[in-house]
């Protein structure tokens, strides 16, 4: 039995989200990117700043990179001029009841923590859109998971993408932990992609103002 009606999950979701969106934007954010063409026995790993500015447009500067460079201009670069592009686009394709139909599954536990598991069918067959599932955290209605099949690949070069993100709650708020991508593709076979978020810097008149995110600043 849902804990809430699903109207009242996906209203305390969408406001949780708007938080997290608006507190997230302005940031700048560490990542390490590691992909892998297992049929051509290839790999590379690239060390980059993602910055998202205040209008929610993305950007990245890479700042390290070891492997394999076929990889990383067939396989890194695609996916991050993916993500640039959609943010640039200015489409909506947020998780709301205008582009998604939520359904409650179950309540399970994650990590210690009560979690809701909705079942996201997306209205529209574009890119940008995925069949899958969200993850609540059952007391902030944060996200702490996201996973499914995107229903339209941004690039003939892709086949059939899948993908899980995961989140971690810090001071209430959703912060991006780990993205793992698998993709089948046309030249290559299956390549899969995964994404290490490291520490979130927010800047006020370009000074860093606050950090957030980083298992290191206890140590």
């Amino acid at each position: 039995m849902a804990p809430l009606p699903e109207t009242e999950m996906v209203s305390h979701y969408l406001s949780a989200a708007r938080e997290q969106q608006s507190l997230l934007r302005g940031a700048s954010i560490e990542v390490d990117i590691d992909a892998e063409v297992p049929k051509l026995n290839k790999k590379g790993k690239l060390h980059a700043l993602k910055k998202i500015s205040k209008l929610g447009l993305i950007t990245y500067r890479a700042l390290g990179f070891d492997g394999d460079n076929s990889v990383k201009k067939e396989v890194i670069a695609r996916f991050l001029a993916s993500e640039v592009q959609q943010a640039q686009s200015g489409a909506d394709l947020g998780i709301t009841p205008a582009n998604y139909k939520f359904k409650y599954r179950h309540t399970q536990e994650l990590d210690g923590r009560k979690v809701v598991v909705l079942q996201l069918s997306p209205r529209k067959k574009e890119v940008g859109f995925f069949k899958g599932e969200l993850w609540l955290d059952a007391d902030t209605f944060m996200p702490v998971r996201e996973s499914g099949r995107w229903v339209k690949t941004p690039s003939v070069f892709l086949k059939k993408m899948e993908f899980v993100r995961f989140y971690e709650i810090q001071n209430g708020v959703a912060v991006p932990q780990r993205l793992e991508s698998r993709a089948d593709t046309r030249l290559f076979g299956p390549v899969t992609l995964k994404i290490n978020f490291g520490k979130v810097s927010y800047e006020e008149d370009g000074e860093a103002v606050a950090e957030a995110g980083s298992s290191n600043d206890s140590q």
